[in-house]
C-alpha cells in the first residue's frame, strides 16, 4: 500500500508541476534572499574559473537550490508514512549533501588547476609594469584590459568604474580581491593601492618595490608547483613500490604453499 501512495503522490506533484499549481522555480525566486544566505562566498569565482565569465551564476545557483529542494520533496513522499524528527532531519542532511555537490566538485577542479589560476594576476600585474611608469595605475589598469585573464575583466572594469566615480579608498581594490580570492590577491591589491597613492618623485622607487614583490610571488607559485609535482612522483613511485612488494610477497606464499603441498 505504501508503494501505491508514494506513486500516486509522485504522480500528482509532476502534474501539478507541468500544470503550473506548483513552480519551483517560483518559489526560489520568491525566497532568493534566504537561499543567498546559503551560498559560498566563493561560488562565482570557483564557477568562472573552470566554465569563463560568460556562466551565468544566478542560474547555477538556482540550479544547485531546485535539485535539492526536489531530492527533499522526493525524501518526504517516500517517508511520508513514516515521518518523524529523524526521518525529516535525515531528509534535510540529504538535500544539503545534493546542494553541495556542484560546489565541492568545482573546488576539486581549482585544487587541481590551483597553480595555473593563481599564477595569473601576479603575471597580469608583471606585465602592466612598464604602462605603470607612464601613466597613473587606474589608467593602465583601463590600458591593460585587452590583455588582462579572461576570468578577471569583470572585475577589473568594476574595480575601474569605482575608482573613477570617485572613490579614492582602498576598497575597490579590496573587492577586487574578495571576488577573486587567488593566493595573495590581498597583498598584491593592498600593494597596487599604494603604488596609486605615491608621489611622482618617488614613482620609480615605489614600482622597483612593486616589481621586486611580484618576482617574489611568481617564483613563490612556482617553487610550490614544483613541489606539489615533486610530491606527486614520490606518491606514485611510493604506490609502484608497495604495489611491487605486495606482488612479489603474493608470489612467495603461492610459490611455498606449491611446495608444502608437493
Amino acid at each position: 500500500m505504501q508503494i501505491e501512495i508514494i506513486i500516486i503522490a509522485i504522480i500528482v506533484f509532476v502534474v501539478m508541476t507541468v500544470g503550473g499549481q506548483i513552480n519551483i522555480n517560483q518559489l526560489i525566486s520568491d525566497n532568493q534572499m534566504l537561499f543567498l544566505k546559503l551560498k559560498e562566498s566563493d561560488y562565482d569565482f570557483y564557477l568562472r574559473a573552470r566554465y569563463g565569465n560568460n556562466v551565468n551564476t544566478d542560474i547555477m545557483f538556482n540550479k544547485r537550490i531546485k535539485n535539492a529542494l526536489l531530492v527533499m520533496i522526493l525524501g518526504l513522499f517516500i517517508s511520508i508514512q513514516n515521518l518523524s524528527a529523524i526521518t525529516i532531519l535525515i531528509i534535510f542532511i540529504v538535500g544539503y549533501f545534493v546542494y553541495k555537490i556542484p560546489y565541492n566538485d568545482l573546488r576539486r577542479y581549482y585544487n587541481s588547476h590551483m597553480h595555473e589560476i593563481d599564477s595569473m594576476l601576479p603575471h597580469y600585474l608583471k606585465n602592466m609594469e612598464i604602462l605603470i611608469q607612464h601613466y597613473t595605475v587606474p589608467v593602465a589598469i583601463g590600458k591593460s584590459m585587452a590583455e588582462a585573464p579572461e576570468i578577471f575583466k569583470d572585475g577589473l572594469q568594476e574595480m575601474i568604474d569605482a575608482i573613477n566615480s570617485g572613490d579614492d579608498t582602498i576598497e575597490p581594490y579590496m573587492q577586487f580581491a574578495r571576488r577573486y580570492p587567488v593566493r595573495d590577491s590581498m597583498r598584491m591589491m593592498r600593494l597596487l593601492y599604494r603604488l596609486s597613492l605615491g608621489r611622482q618623485e618617488r614613482k620609480q622607487e615605489q614600482i622597483l618595490t612593486f616589481s621586486r614583490t611580484i618576482s617574489n610571488l611568481q617564483q613563490k607559485a612556482r617553487e610550490t608547483r614544483y613541489k606539489n609535482r615533486l610530491e606527486k612522483m614520490e606518491n606514485k613511485t611510493m604506490s609502484m613500490l608497495i604495489c611491487t612488494g605486495v606482488g612479489m610477497m603474493v608470489l612467495l606464499i603461492l610459490a611455498v604453499v606449491q611446495l608444502m603441498d608437493i
